[in-house]
């Protein structure tokens, strides 16, 4: 794509708001003469070691165009290397360095350090390129690559003689790099400066007295060199000149320059050159050592010179694209001291040693599975470190996939679709792209891009089932697990993610069951009562994740299950009424004679609720039987007069839950001859105790027989103030709990009825519960044998048997 480009539609631009005829002609003209040639590269220029995210430039002011058209048309700066120098904001258009630049580390072997770069536009896609020149400071001193130079000198050299010095590297370029020496006050030597092939400034130290080793054995000089900055940097390096005896010829090489050629691929250890001197001396003086001299530090490194044979060798890893040429300088010095100099200059040949290197610019990692073909799915480049053929690259993509590859400019390819995509057949798909160069042996590269298909929300969850029922035990704990309820969505990602709620119910704002959202569970929030609620149901509603999202419904029934949690309640006798005055039983009473019956009912359910009646103690144990589950109180056998005139029974009413549960009813029965009031009023003072022998029944003939005196009187007074007891209270008659159902365990069959009696000359009365109705028979009148006669009169006299 050709830069003008953008200019061509900034100028129709700027054509159509200016408006007139003539106007827009010259405009098209201008135009096309425009798009007839390249725009120019946009150059800038930065000092190196700036803090990071500095300025650079407004690149939005230097395009004329608004900084809202980079953002809309996806702007972006892509460096060229592997490493992004740059940041381009897409909101301002301002250019910055995404970190310090050291001009040093990246452009080591160069004057002048360039950085490229490119930016791309997108909508209509649009290619422009730039250059930052980053600009040296003065921020390192000269360093001679030693503290100090020895110099062994013979007496007899003669003035005029020079001396090359090891030279001071500087990091920096130009003006801030090295730009003089200066040598300390002495009487011997003086400094004569010149400047290099490359522009290298270099010190020799000439001999401007002759030396008298009998004078002075040794001498010691300050050198100083100093570069051109503001305020300069020096380094300093001690010269020390060693006078030596003389030695009159100096080692000669068989040429100045030595000129090789290697290939970037040589071994460590292969021999590039031998450099040779000869001294005609004998002895030490005709001895001659080499070593290197105004040599830079990276040559060191990659290569190796034998002090005595001067062979020089391959140290290190040759490489074509970090440097093409290396200059040495060899010293050879005999045992006097004299020495000579020889260059030799190493041009490192190209070989196709790299293999294309692929960078990716943008992905689309996620394409929706509607995406229509020739869909841009990522952009990326191709780079060759070789040159010619070496580094001409060509891409493919392996295997049969709906994608293809399309060239663009400056070795970038697009990389579309190019049919239809469906994710239920493949989710997602691995690219492989192989670039390969054109050299003699071809090497190549790949690269492996992952693209996923995305889903489209098409599907609601569906639950595993439609209605679910889960039960749960009353009076349980805070938020119990109850179980879970699971929906599940074919979609993929967050439209397969599925939460949970519970769909509001009208008239209820807080449930009794809440669901986890993220795993489906169900809890129970607070405790339950059978006996208040036996089963409810709620709708649980699964969302899915998409946009819209869909959801699903289900209902789940919970049931509560009932605990033996309530012990029976005892309804007659009343607990708070007083086991001494009980029932009336008569003498006369034969077996299955039915004495009263005991009611309880159990606030529980099913099996928890069946109730058994069981006889704990009495005073005549074989005298009484409780029915098991009626509560009937029957006699056993017949009454004899040798039973103890009161009897005390402790009824036990037992449920069937696990662990069961009871209580207890006491039933105080009085064993008569009759129902005379003075006989009831003897049987309310007579002590609690059970009789124990013939003293406590004489006691009883002998109180009924006083009390006889006074019968008339006292059966003439209850009756009245019976039927005045009944006019006054027959709005106030006990209600029973709802639990006590007519039937045959556990409740009040219809053949009893509830009368009330008062005793003569006093204000207390009860209720009295399950009493039949007997005659009232003369006193020494008994009934036939077999013959049960019952009256209101012995209702009454039962209940005057109570007391309080």
């Amino acid at each position: 794509v050709e830069d003008g480009g953008w200019i061509r539609w900034t100028v129709m631009a700027w054509g159509r708001r200016s408006g007139g005829s003539k106007r827009q002609v010259i405009l098209f003209i201008l135009c096309v003469c425009v798009c007839q040639s390249r725009a120019e590269t946009l150059r800038y220029s930065l000092e190196e070691e700036r803090e990071r995210d500095s300025f650079v430039a407004n690149i939005a002011n230097d395009l004329g165009v608004a900084p809202s058209q980079l953002a809309a048309r996806k702007a972006r700066i892509v460096s060229e290397g592997n490493e992004q120098l740059f940041r381009l904001n897409q909101n301002t258009g301002v250019l910055t360095a995404k970190d310090s630049l050291d001009r040093e580390e990246i452009c080591p072997q160069s004057d002048s350090c360039t950085l490229f770069f490119k930016i791309f536009f997108e909508n209509p896609l649009q290619l422009i390129r730039g250059e930052v020149e980053v600009r040296d400071v003065n921020d390192n001193s000269p360093v001679f690559p030693e503290k100090e130079m020895v110099f062994e000198i013979l007496e007899t050299t003669s003035p005029g003689s020079r001396f090359p010095l090891e030279s001071a590297q500087d990091l920096d370029v130009g003006s801030n790099g090295l730009q003089n020496y200066s040598l300390g006050s002495n009487s011997h030597f003086s400094l004569a400066l010149g400047t290099g092939k490359g522009g290298a400034k270099y010190a020799e130290l000439v001999l401007e007295r002759e030396l008298d080793r009998e004078v002075q054995r040794e001498l010691s000089l300050l050198l100083t060199a100093t570069d051109g900055g503001s305020p300069p940097r020096s380094g300093t390096a001690r010269v020390r000149i060693v006078v030596l005896d003389a030695n009159d010829n100096i080692p000669v090489f068989g040429r100045e320059v030595y000129e090789v050629r290697l290939a970037e691929n040589s071994p460590p250890g292969q021999l590039v050159v031998r450099v040779a001197a000869t001294d005609p001396d004998e002895g030490s003086y005709g001895k001659v050592r080499y070593a290197f001299t105004q040599t830079s530090e990276r040559s060191r490194q990659l290569f190796e010179l034998n002090p005595d044979t001067g062979e020089i060798r391959v140290s290190g890893n040759l490489d074509f694209e970090d440097a093409e040429n290396h200059e040495m300088v060899v010293r050879a010095t005999d045992g006097g001291g004299l020495s000579a100099h020889c260059k030799v200059q190493v041009e490192v040949l190209d070989v196709n040693d790299n293999a294309p290197e692929i960078a990716l610019t943008s992905l689309t990692a996620s394409i929706p599975e509607d995406a229509p073909p020739r869909t841009v799915v990522a952009l990326f480049s191709v780079r060759d470190r070789d040159s010619g053929d070496n580094g001409r690259t060509e891409c493919a993509i392996d295997g049969d996939l709906p994608f293809s590859l399309t060239p663009t400019f400056d070795n970038y390819y697009e990389l579309r679709t190019n049919a239809a995509l469906d994710r239920e057949r493949t989710a997602e798909y691995n690219i492989t792209i192989t670039a390969m160069d054109w050299g003699t042996t071809r090497l190549s590269s790949r690269e492996s891009i992952f693209v996923q298909i995305s889903d489209v929300n098409d599907n609601p969850p569906e639950f595993t089932q439609k209605d679910y029922t889960m039960s749960v035990m009353e009076n349980n704990g805070r938020m119990l697990r109850i179980g879970s309820v699971n929906a599940t969505d074919s979609d993929a990602g967050k439209n397969a993610r599925v939460n949970y709620a519970l769909v509001q119910q009208e008239g209820k704002e807080h449930p009794d069951v809440s669901v986890n959202s993220e795993n489906g569970d169900v809890y129970v929030l607070r405790p339950l009562d059978y006996e208040k609620v036996h089963a409810f149901e709620v709708t649980v509603r699964a969302t899915d994740g998409g946009s819209p999202p869909l959801s699903a419904q289900a209902v789940l029934r919970v049931v509560v299950l009932d605990e033996n949690d309530n012990a029976p309640v005892v309804l007659h006798p009343p607990p708070d009424s007083s086991a001494a005055a009980g029932e009336l039983v008569p003498r006369w009473a034969q077996a299955d004679y039915l004495v009263a019956k005991v009611v309880a009912v159990d606030g529980d359910a099913g099996q928890n609720a069946w109730l058994s009646y069981e006889l704990a103690k009495a005073t005549e144990p074989g005298l009484f039987r409780v029915g098991l589950h009626s509560g009937e109180v029957r006699t056993t056998r017949a009454v004899s007069e040798r039973d103890a005139a009161r009897q005390r029974l402790i009824v036990v009413v037992r449920d069937r839950g696990q662990p069961p549960r009871s209580a207890t009813a006491t039933l105080g029965i009085a064993l008569v001859d009759g129902f005379s009031d003075a006989h009831l009023r003897v049987s309310e003072q007579a002590p609690v105790a059970e009789p124990d022998g013939l003293l406590t029944m004489y006691l009883i003939v002998c109180l009924a027989c006083v009390s006889a005196l006074f019968l008339a009187t006292a059966v003439a007074t209850v009756v009245v103030k019976v039927r005045r007891a009944k006019r006054s209270e027959a709005e106030a008659l006990p209600t029973f709990p709802k639990a006590a159902t007519e039937s045959e365990a556990g409740s009040l069959p219809r053949s009893y009825v509830y009368d009330v009696c008062f005793t003569a000359g006093t204000v207390n009365s009860e209720f009295r519960f399950l009493r039949p109705l007997f005659p009232c028979f003369p006193a020494g009148l008994p009934p036939a044998p077999g013959e049960q006669r019952s009256s209101v009169c012995s209702q009454e006299a039962a209940n005057l048997g109570e007391g309080d």
